[in-house]
């Protein structure tokens, strides 16, 4: 009897542990509570390690010995699998290369509301020489004190932004920055007024209005709370379907990893026609929230994609100064034209 309940935990326990290695495969990833714990990729690396000494362990003793080697087994080629999926991503570039005349970057980060002051963020921006700047959880008022901020420190930006009065907390507006020298934007209209949009939290998306700039998408999906998962579902397709066009540049916080954005690419893309940044230049496996918690244990769920028409030369998840208390880690990257 024992060892029929045995063979049983260890059938179960590689299931477990395949979903969570490869949830795309069963196509749960998208599903709770698959996509709660899958956010956290580098913790379920740890924990799967964990389970490997502890079997071991327990396979001193000869009763438990086949059982605990068998899982122990498992355990390992799941924090294998994983282990290698998390390098393949990026365990962290701490370096961007010199900004040509032709380069841009990027530069998101989810203030939490009054939690980040304007001048922290003008400052991070302009020490980064962003080009464009996306801010959720940021209001407009916020977001000009910031413009103003880094065109006093000689860094103009133009700020637009997209809200939803009936959000009531701080998620409730999405601001963006643009530097004049890409062009005039304006904000859509769809966007304005939500009759397109992610459905809880806004993002704004900006067209060029003169210039050969890029479309730029300032993105915040719902976080998938149990009771909002097919909000941040729609939320996911509605960003993807804005990376339709080849020249899109979406930034934000997705409430996402990658590996919740399998099969909502095309064409090689990640999310749409975008690809993630932060995986093409090593930093695809940093967490940018919570910004407290361990790098390689966080969530890597704020992103820069991009699609064909730039090519990522590097990117930063940078590490919180005393002058923040949000609770996630901005990101920069610097993108080249392709062909430039």
């Amino acid at each position: 009897m024992l060892r029929l309940l045995g063979i049983l935990v260890a059938v179960l326990f590689a299931l477990g542990a395949a979903v969570l290695t490869w949830p795309e495969f069963f196509r749960v990833e998208r599903y709770y509570p698959v996509a709660q714990i899958i956010s956290f990729r580098g913790a379920v690396t740890v924990a799967l390690a964990a389970v490997v000494v502890v079997a071991l362990l327990l396979a001193l003793a000869r009763g438990p010995r086949p059982f605990a080697l068998t899982i122990a087994l498992i355990a390992a080629v799941a924090t294998g699998v994983n282990g290698a999926t998390l390098v393949a991503r990026g365990l962290g570039a701490d370096s961007l290369p010199g900004k040509s005349d032709a380069a841009i970057r990027v530069m998101t980060w989810n203030t939490a509301g009054p939690a980040t002051s304007p001048d922290a963020v003008a400052r991070l921006a302009v020490a980064m020489e962003a080009d464009i700047v996306s801010l959720p959880e940021t209001s407009i008022e916020t977001g000009e004190a910031v413009a103003i901020a880094m065109r006093e420190l000689g860094h103009p930006m133009w700020a637009h932004h997209a809200e939803d009065p009936s959000t009531e907390w701080d998620a409730g507006s999405t601001t963006l920055l643009i530097s004049p020298d890409l062009g005039d934007y304006a904000v859509i209209e769809s966007s304005v007024d939500g009759t397109s949009n992610t459905s809880t939290v806004p993002s704004a998306v900006a067209m060029p209005v003169s210039g050969d700039g890029p479309i730029v998408v300032a993105a915040h999906a719902v976080a998938p709370r149990p009771s909002y998962m097919s909000e941040w579902r729609e939320d996911l397709r509605w960003l993807a379907d804005q990376c339709a066009s080849d020249n899109v540049i979406l930034a934000g916080d997705f409430n996402a990893t990658v590996d919740h954005m399998s099969g909502l690419g095309m064409d090689g893309g990640t999310l749409g026609l975008c690809r993630d940044t932060a995986a093409e230049t090593g930093n695809g496996s940093v967490g940018t929230w919570p910004a407290d918690a361990p790098r390689v244990l966080g969530a890597p769920i704020d992103h820069v994609m991009a699609t064909s028409e730039w090519v990522p030369t590097g990117s930063l998840v940078l590490d919180q100064n005393d002058s923040s208390s949000s609770d996630h880690r901005p990101v920069v990257v610097q993108l080249e034209r392709a062909g430039d």
